[in-house]
């Protein structure tokens, strides 16, 4: 799976410990989401291109670089907004677009509730975000609607995948690379990352 970048850090490792443990507390889970967030967002932006530009420093008029594209960010709701401000502090002129899925209990699939994009994402880079990346279906369906939308350039920052899930993914979008932080064993009976983390957004919005 080509598509699939696993970001092998000392920092973003170190970290991961943390967010997994159940003893962390919310306020320190969101600041560990945010913290691997903006790590993670140097690999999936390496290959973004430039272009020219000329700018005037205090001291002369010089030539630099700006990003040729530009860049909307879509959280998927609810836990993907415990990621914003580490994506903010790096690319703080995106724009944001919102995609709402709800798991089904039942099927474990996800359903499309609300989507607000800008009106000219389909010219922009989009990075889809969002913590866990289980079975799949929620990031298949994000794509599809971005796709349907005209997006061409798309590509997903999550910090934990089950195997099942980019497998699946893998087949039906491998030109969407997908940038993880971690690959773990398996999905339990209920659809849940082993070992996982539990509940991502419980965790971050303390709603356990």
């Amino acid at each position: 799976m080509k598509n699939i970048k696993l970001i092998s850090h000392p920092l973003i490792e170190h970290k991961l410990s943390f967010l997994r443990d159940k003893n962390t507390d919310p306020f320190q889970f969101r600041l560990l989401v945010d913290e691997i967030t903006y790590l993670m967002l140097f690999e999936a932006c390496s290959d973004f291109e430039l272009k020219d530009t000329t700018i005037k420093t205090p001291i002369c008029e010089t030539k630099s670089k700006k990003l040729k594209t530009k860049v909307t960010i879509c959280p998927i709701l609810r836990a993907a907004l415990g990621m914003l401000d580490g994506v903010f502090r790096l690319i703080p002129d995106a724009s944001v677009g919102f995609l709402g899925f709800q798991r089904n209990e039942k099927t474990l699939q996800a359903e499309f509730y609300y989507s607000k994009l800008p009106k000219d994402v389909e010219k922009n880079i989009v990075i889809i975000i969002d913590p866990m990346f289980a079975t799949g279906s929620t990031a298949i369906s994000a794509v599809k609607h971005l796709k349907e939308q005209g997006v061409k350039d798309i590509k997903f920052i999550s910090l934990i995948a089950a195997p099942q899930g980019i497998e699946k993914f893998s087949k039906i979008y491998p030109d969407v690379d997908v940038y993880l932080a971690a690959i773990d064993e398996k999905l339990n009976e209920k659809g849940y990352i082993v070992p996982g983390l539990g509940d991502a957004g419980d965790r971050i919005f303390n709603t356990l």
